[in-house]
């Protein structure tokens, strides 16, 4: 029983530990077509893209339907 245990206890270990780096091989280079965009990006790297800036102005209609669908979902 105790070499069973210690068995299985090095099978997940090896899983877990060849499982850290999945994700670095399943990637894609993909062209990105928004570069250089100022709307998506900003005028530079630090600079806060365009459309952040944009204020919409508040709906208590839509807050009400929200909050209904919220309460719908999670019984909040």
């Amino acid at each position: 029983m105790k070499k069973n245990n210690i068995i299985i206890l090095l099978t997940l270990v090896t899983l877990g530990l060849a499982s850290c780096s999945y994700q670095n091989n399943n990637k894609i280079e993909q062209k990105d077509v928004k570069a250089g965009s100022e709307w998506v990006y900003g005028v530079h790297p630090d600079s806060t893209a365009r459309q952040l800036k944009v204020q919409y102005t508040p709906n208590p209609e839509l807050e009400k339907r929200t909050n209904a669908i919220r309460q719908k979902l999670y019984g909040i």
